[in-house]
């Protein structure tokens, strides 16, 4: 039984890991920000086709994460029971519905919207007057929940620390609001050198 739990530990803590999608789709759009304003079709169907094929892994993250827990809670020393007995596990809970619920939101209702735009031309035509500018409410809504879903997916690695033992609330702060400062960076900036 120990090597079950061990591998669904596994295999939860890896979903997490590769959840960090929004965090690399805020690095591919500050990329393209360094191109300037302008509509580059191939520079932005390059970009778009990476975010949008992004969404169908991230969900497949997101049910292995839920799968895995649910299967630790069945199989593992906590019992099904600390779903209403651990503060910890039910918050996780919360952040993965509200991650997925975010990712739903643009993966069919915004990213649509964009892909409709851009299927307006190819490459080599040129760029309607004004597509960019219908562009940029929606890639920028975009990215603003791109950001709450890294901290939020941050905030959840934070917490799944302290299934077994809780940290302190002076720690528990300060990671997640070094956790939201780092978030905040990667939303306006490159990070270019990792943390930095």
């Amino acid at each position: 039984m120990d090597t079950i739990s061990n591998l669904l530990k596994f295999l939860h803590v890896l979903g997490f890991v590769f959840m960090s999608t929004p965090l690399f789709n805020l690095i591919v759009v500050n990329e393209r920000a360094l191109l300037g304003h302008s509509f580059d079709y191939n520079v932005d169907r390059y970009m778009e086709n990476i975010i949008r094929r992004g969404a169908s892994r991230c969900f497949v993250f997101q049910f292995t994460v839920l799968i895995s827990g649910v299967l630790l809670l069945i199989f593992g020393p906590l019992g099904v029971e600390s779903l209403w007995n651990n503060w910890i596990i039910l918050v996780k809970i919360i952040i993965l519905i509200t991650l997925t619920g975010l990712l739903s939101y643009v993966h069919f209702s915004l990213q649509p919207r964009i892909e409709s735009l851009m299927s307006k031309i190819g490459p080599g035509d040129s760029v309607p007057d004004g597509l960019a500018a219908q562009l940029k409410p929606f890639r920028a809504r975009r990215k603003k929940l791109a950001t709450f879903c890294l901290f939020f997916v941050i905030t959840a690695i934070i917490l799944g620390l302290q299934v077994f033992g809780t940290f302190s609330p002076a720690l528990n702060i300060a990671l997640i609001g070094a956790g939201g400062l780092f978030v905040w960076k990667a939303s306006r900036t490159l990070i270019r050198f990792g943390w930095i």
